[in-house]
């Protein structure tokens, strides 16, 4: 998480409890050569778009005084989704016994991308039940995200 994600973060959080949400995740990135802030939501029962809303009409003020970014950019507020990224510690660790995708930056046995059973997360190892375990150095790992079964 850079600076200014990290104080967006802050700033959100106590924004997003209050709407009895929670703040899975703040983005800040360059897309198409537009800046985008985001931020992701989860809730005991998903996040609908009135949740989404209240939290961004609510941030807008304290972005506008806080002014926490340097560059115009686009906020957007949204669900983390079902097929979110798993980033932290906790993420992976509420997620343990899930179907996950597993990207890496180089090929590992013949492939870059790998899809299974999340076993486990140690010290930034991410453990796959792909076919039998499977254990990826957090060097390796580019991203992972849940994965819906078909």
């Amino acid at each position: 998480m850079n600076r200014i994600e990290k104080t967006v973060w802050d700033l959100a959080l106590p924004v997003v409890e209050r709407a009895g949400l929670e703040l899975w995740d703040v983005e800040y990135v360059t897309e198409g050569g537009q800046r985008y802030l985001r931020l992701y939501l989860d809730g005991p029962e998903g996040v609908d778009l009135d949740g989404c809303e209240a939290v961004s009409r609510a941030m807008d003020p304290i972005l506008d005084q806080a002014d926490p970014v340097p560059d115009s950019y686009i906020f957007e507020v949204s669900s983390a989704g079902c097929e979110r990224a798993l980033k932290r510690p906790s993420d992976f660790e509420r997620f343990i016994g899930s179907n996950v995708e597993v990207k890496l930056y180089s090929a590992a046995d013949g492939a870059k991308q790998w899809q299974g059973t999340l076993l486990g997360y140690e010290d930034g190892d991410v453990i796959l039940d792909a076919g039998g375990p499977k254990r990826f150095t957090k060097n390796q790992v580019a991203s992972v995200r849940l994965r819906l079964k078909m």
